[in-house]
């Protein structure tokens, strides 16, 4: 437990503990509904644990020890409201972090992140990639290791997201393509080693960084509340997609579901590096747009912000425009064909689809309703998603979860 001194009457200690005993397993559920933003008051995590207002109390009581949450016991009363306000809670923000860590085609970047899905510091984006994954894997372990020298951090854990499906259980990057990385790169034990050689304390993961965004946006994003919920996304490269049912990501038998890139939506399109032709992966991302623009990638920047720019300062040029619908139909095409599949309750986009959606919502709307028996019978909500990083937020997300599976256990454990 806590290890502070008891200093109420013993009667009332030992009713108290005999509480938190009856509430110890609801300290994980009851962290994840702070960590969330789904338990903002005592009031409604007592609702939602079905458990006695006591025992809430306790449990709440108890993370607040731990240093995860803050209880504010003198909220005041909002105005109007009636009777006694239900203490407030929130998660601690002077409390324990994890670093979190993203590769990607043009660049890697390492932060630190609290409960909350909060960024509480973070590197410069660096735009160098080596081909050699240890190399630059410890060169970003090391940038989070010196985040957590200078802000005096205790760490939790350490997530890594990179740009290619991570196989399970060896946790092996099986299609790095924009990275020049040999296939099947042990990155988990790769970011394990490094992790441990940087005197990181607690355990270590990595996974898919769609997947990762996708995770982010269903517990902090524009995928809360989703039961099903669909992220497509491009990034600097490529095109990734991901699932998460009832919180949880699905990631099939062995970590390779939702490889969305890979749906053909132009069978006499571009050649795609799987060997295949027209995948959304060549047909919908930065370079795809660049190129049917007719403008060459410049050496400055990435493509994704080349593509981003094109669109927000020229959508008035006609084949800046036209470039785009081809893009938007085409990416409709895949999502109309998810959505027959999975039958999803919300759809995310990220990256350049983002931007996409933005230019265009009808268009991309219509095409899906269109293309979708789903689509045209409830029309399924497409949202950009809200997150800033969020696949270094879902890394962190990775490494966040054996402390909300068992805080006490983890804590003791880091």
């Amino acid at each position: 437990m806590s290890g502070k001194a008891d200093p109420r009457p013993a009667g009332e200690g030992t009713t108290s503990r005999a509480r938190l005993d009856r509430g110890r397993g609801a300290l994980g559920p009851a962290l994840e509904l702070v960590h969330t933003g789904r338990a903002p008051t005592r009031a409604v995590l007592t609702a939602e644990l079905g458990v006695t207002r006591a025992t809430a109390g306790a449990v709440a009581a108890e993370l607040e020890a731990l240093g995860l949450i803050r209880v504010d016991a003198r909220p005041g009363a909002a105005a109007g409201s009636q009777g006694r306000p239900s203490h407030r809670l929130g998660v601690a923000e002077d409390g324990p972090v994890v670093l979190a860590a993203q590769v990607h085609a043009d660049g890697f970047r390492a932060a630190l992140v609290g409960l909350g899905g909060r960024i509480v510091a973070t590197t410069p984006s660096c735009e160098t990639v080596d081909a050699d994954p240890g190399k630059i894997i410890g060169t970003v372990v090391e940038a989070g290791a010196e985040l957590l020298r200078t802000t005096g951090r205790r760490c939790v854990g350490a997530g890594l997201a990179v740009p290619s499906a991570v196989a399970e259980p060896e946790g092996l990057a099986l299609n790095p393509l924009h990275l020049a990385w040999p296939v099947g790169a042990p990155v988990r034990e790769i970011f394990t080693e490094r992790v441990r050689a940087a005197g990181v304390t607690g355990p270590a993961f990595a996974g898919n960084d769609v997947n990762l965004a996708a995770l982010a946006e269903h517990r902090h994003g524009a995928g809360r509340g989703a039961r099903d919920l669909l992220c497509v996304a491009t990034g600097h490269r490529g095109v990734g997609g991901a699932l998460v049912l009832d919180g949880r990501l699905h990631t099939g038998s062995s970590g390779l579901a939702l490889e969305v890139g890979h749906l053909t939506v132009n069978p006499e399109g571009r050649p795609c590096h799987c060997g295949s032709r027209g995948c959304l992966d060549v047909e919908a991302d930065p370079l795809a747009l660049l190129t049917t623009a007719g403008r060459e990638p410049g050496p400055e920047g990435s493509l994704l912000k080349q593509a981003e720019q094109l669109l927000r300062e020229e959508y008035a040029d006609p084949v800046v425009r036209t470039a785009a619908e081809i893009l938007i139909d085409r990416l409709g095409l895949g999502l109309a064909g998810l959505v027959n599949i999975l039958n999803p309750d919300r759809i995310i986009l990220g990256g350049l689809h983002r931007t996409l959606l933005d230019a265009d919502p009808d268009r991309l709307r219509a095409v899906v309703a269109d293309r979708s028996l789903w689509g045209r019978s409830g029309g399924v909500p497409i949202l950009a998603c809200s997150l800033d990083h969020n696949s270094l937020v879902g890394a962190a997300e990775l490494a966040w979860q054996p402390v909300l599976d068992d805080p006490l256990g983890a804590l003791a454990s880091a």
